[in-house]
């Protein structure tokens, strides 16, 4: 039993270094919260799309995908982890379908507010549980957790899946992102406990 009269999970729930979180769920970012401002919010998918087809949707369009509710684990390199998280959105898969990537597409940048990105290999957003998230345990996602729209790879530390997206950028080779720069791996698998760059192993990722 754990600390709350519950049955304790599994110690192969839990990856290396990583601990149950209990209570709220922290609020962790770099810089300000960004103001949402509707009438000029957009989602965009640029670079090396298929037939140099891009694609564009405003709040109200974005808002009107379909969704889908997944049930998956959020690991914070912080070395917290919150298991069997309930979230929904709009699934990657279903912009990736609405706006391709070209053949030679390799990876993608997710761009987000303040210019923020983060760095994944395009098979990272194939993955049936990976999701553009709206919502968290059934309410909207607030502000401090990346209200309107953030990036969930249960797979990944959650540094990966930015607070604030804004869109995405097909890349045909791999170019690191915010954090990736700053010293954390490029990758971040957190079941091989990668999370700095010194843990890189040769064809991880790009020279810093």
């Amino acid at each position: 039993m754990d600390a709350e009269g519950g049955t304790a999970p599994s110690a192969d729930r839990l990856p290396p270094g990583q601990r149950m979180q209990r209570g709220e769920w922290p609020v962790l970012h770099y810089g300000p919260v960004p103001r949402f401002k509707p009438a000029t919010w957009d989602f965009r998918v640029t670079g090396a799309t298929a037939e140099e087809q891009g694609g564009i949707w405003f709040h109200d369009q974005f808002a009107a995908l379909p969704t889908i509710d997944v049930v998956a684990d959020f690991h914070c390199v912080t070395k917290f982890t919150m298991l069997d998280a309930p979230w929904r959105g709009v699934a990657a898969r279903t912009v990736l379908d609405l706006a391709p990537p070209a053949p030679e597409a390799t990876h993608v940048t997710v761009w987000a507010e303040y210019g923020y990105s983060a760095n994944l290999r395009l098979e990272d957003l194939l993955r049936d549980d990976v999701v553009f998230a709206t919502h968290h345990d059934g309410a909207p996602l607030t502000p401090e957790h990346g209200f309107p729209l953030r990036l969930i790879l249960p797979h990944l530390y959650a540094w990966k899946g930015p607070k604030w997206v804004r869109g995405i950028e097909y890349l045909t080779a791999d170019r690191r992102g915010f954090w990736e720069e700053r010293g954390y791996h490029n990758i971040g698998d957190p079941w091989k406990e990668q999370r700095y760059s010194y843990q890189e192993d040769p064809g991880d990722g790009p020279p810093l």
